[in-house]
């Protein structure tokens, strides 16, 4: 990852403004930091939550609090836990998506 046009700052992520997605089932709430050519955000899903898309776009996540169940679309599973997490690239080939029975709030990076 090469990341542009993003000078040195501090971001506060308690003064960022969650703003609610909804997904196929449950909802996630985005604190969102986006400049050059990354987005950075702490994510909470809600219990019962499920992406409403398989993603192809590359991230690094970081399992912060709770668990998380990262799905391909071939069907593979894995459940991540508190100090997790996974890297992918951008990959129309391994696309994949995210389910979270319980709650969990996230850092990722893409």
């Amino acid at each position: 990852m090469k990341i542009k046009g993003v000078p040195y700052q501090v971001v506060n992520w308690n003064k960022i403004e969650a703003v609610p997605h909804r997904g196929a089932s449950g909802e996630a709430l985005w604190r969102s930091f986006e400049m050059g050519n990354i987005r950075a955000r702490v994510v909470e899903y809600g219990a019962g939550y499920l992406a409403d898309h398989w993603c192809p776009r590359g991230h690094v996540l970081f399992v912060l609090e709770g668990s998380v169940i990262s799905e391909l679309e071939d069907g593979s599973r894995e459940e991540l836990t508190q100090g997790m997490g996974y890297v992918a690239e951008d990959d129309e080939n391994n696309r994949h998506r995210s389910f979270s029975p319980n709650g969990v709030k996230l850092f990722i990076v893409d």
